[in-house]
C-alpha cells in the first residue's frame, strides 16, 4: 500500500484517547490505514446486514464480543450503539480500545457530540495528497495528470481507470449515502446538481444561480450542499475579513475533495483535454487548494485556510492564517510568469502593512526568490 502521512497522527491518537474515529469519503482508505495501524483489531463492517441486525437486537452482546475492542467500519449506521460504546469506554483505562470509522460526517459527528465528547480522539483521512502519491510514483511536470487521474488510492493499487471507476463511484455515493442522509425522490436531478457543482469549481458560491441552474429553490440548494459537504465531496474555502475594511466579498468559494470526481463529472476523458479546457485554471486552484488542507488534516490540525476578495475584484486565492501570521498564495495554471500574477497579492500586502509572506505557485518548472519578498515555485517542488 502507499505510505499514508496520517499513521503517525493516527498511533498517537490511539495510545491517548480510549476510542478514536477515522472519517473521510468512502474508498480513501480509512480501513487499509486502521488495519495496519491495528492489525490485532477484529475488522466488523456495519455494511453487512446480519453484523448490522445483530448490532441492532443485541448491542450489548454485540460489543461484548469484543473485549480487547475492534474497528468499527462504516458506524454511523448503527447510531443505536453509541451509548452502549459510552459505558464500555467509562469503564476502562485501555487506550484504542475502539476504532471507529464513518464516511458521512453528519452523521457521525452528531453521534459522537451527544455520546462520546471528551472520550474519542478524530482524524479526517482524504483521498492521497500529491506528496503521498509522490512518494509512490514519481509525478509528472504538467498537472493535468494527477489532477484527472485524483487521488483514491485504488486507482493506484489496480489497473483500473478514472474513466472506469469514477462514474461507478458516484453511483454508489447517491445510492448508498444520499439517500441515507436525504430522501431524494429525483436522484436524476440531484446528479445535474452535482454536474452543476463541478462547473462553478473555484468559484463564489452562488445558491440563488445555482438554484436557478438546478431547477430548485435555494433552501433546496443549501439541504444539498449540506449533503456534499458531509460525504466529502464539495469543500467550502471559507473568505477572509478580519481586521480589515468591510467591503469584502463574504462568501465561500466551491472546491471538490478530489480534482479526480470532478473532472469525471465535467466529462473530461483522458488528462490531455485539460490543457485546453476551460476549467484548467479552476483545477489546477483545486487540485493546490485541497492539497493544503490534506497536509493540515493529516497532520490533525484544523482548516487555517481562507480566500480574500474585495468588491472590487482585488483577490487572494489562498490566505493562510497561522496564529495571525498571513501568507497569500496565488495558484496560476500558466507556464511562464506574467506581471498580472502579482498585482492582488501587492494590493493585499498593501493592506497588511507589508507582514505578509507572499507565494506564487505555477504550472511551470523552478523557483524563484523575487526582491519583493514574493517567492515563485513550481506546484511540484510546492507539495513536497
Amino acid at each position: 500500500m502507499i505510505p499514508r502521512i496520517a499513521t503517525t497522527r493516527l498511533k498517537k491518537l490511539g495510545a491517548t484517547f480510549r476510542a478514536v474515529a477515522v472519517v473521510g469519503p468512502r474508498q480513501s482508505g480509512k480501513t487499509t490505514l486502521c488495519r495496519l495501524v491495528f492489525p490485532n483489531k477484529p475488522y466488523i463492517s456495519l455494511e453487512n446486514p446480519d453484523v448490522w441486525e445483530f448490532s441492532k437486537t443485541d448491542p450489548r452482546g454485540f460489543l461484548n464480543q469484543f473485549p480487547n475492542g475492534a474497528i468499527l467500519d462504516e458506524v454511523q449506521k448503527a447510531p443505536h450503539l453509541f451509548s452502549y460504546l459510552q459505558q464500555i469506554l467509562d469503564e476502562t483505562k485501555k487506550k484504542g480500545l475502539f476504532i471507529l470509522t464513518g464516511s458521512n460526517n453528519f452523521l457521525l459527528q452528531e453521534n459522537i457530540s451527544q455520546t462520546l465528547a471528551g472520550r474519542i480522539g478524530y482524524l479526517q483521512l482524504l483521498p492521497l495528497s500529491l506528496a503521498e502519491i509522490n512518494s509512490y510514483k514519481k509525478l509528472p511536470e504538467t498537472f493535468a495528470a494527477p489532477a484527472f487521474k485524483g487521488g483514491y488510492p485504488e486507482l493506484y493499487a489496480g489497473k483500473i481507470t478514472p474513466l472506469d471507476w469514477y462514474p461507478n463511484y458516484i453511483n454508489t455515493y447517491l445510492e448508498r449515502d444520499v439517500r441515507q442522509l436525504k430522501n431524494i425522490s429525483n436522484m436524476g436531478l440531484f446528479l445535474r446538481f452535482l454536474r452543476l457543482c463541478a462547473g462553478r469549481t473555484g468559484q463564489m458560491l452562488n445558491m440563488t444561480s445555482l438554484g436557478n441552474d438546478a431547477g430548485v429553490d435555494a433552501k433546496t440548494i443549501n439541504s444539498w450542499l449540506s449533503i456534499l459537504q458531509s460525504s466529502f465531496i464539495v469543500y467550502l474555502l471559507k473568505p477572509y475579513y478580519e481586521n480589515f475594511n468591510k467591503r469584502v466579498i463574504k462568501s465561500p468559494k466551491l472546491y471538490f475533495y478530489d480534482t479526480g470526481l470532478a473532472c469525471s463529472l465535467l466529462g473530461i476523458e483522458k488528462y490531455s483535454q485539460l490543457n485546453s479546457h476551460a476549467a484548467k485554471g479552476a483545477l489546477f486552484e483545486n487540485m493546490i487548494v485541497t492539497d493544503l488542507l490534506k497536509h493540515r488534516m493529516n497532520k490533525g490540525l484544523p482548516d487555517n485556510l481562507y480566500y480574500w476578495r474585495d468588491k472590487t475584484g482585488n483577490e487572494i486565492d489562498v490566505v493562510i492564517d497561522n496564529a495571525g501570521k498571513l501568507t497569500a498564495i496565488e495558484l496560476k495554471a500558466g507556464e511562464t510568469i506574467n506581471t498580472d500574477y502579482f498585482k492582488g497579492m501587492n494590493y493585499f500586502d498593501s493592506i497588511t502593512k507589508g507582514k505578509l509572506n507572499k507565494i506564487v505557485v505555477f504550472n511551470g518548472k523552478g523557483k524563484q526568490a523575487r526582491s519583493n519578498k514574493t517567492t515563485i515555485i513550481s506546484w511540484k517542488e510546492f507539495i513536497q
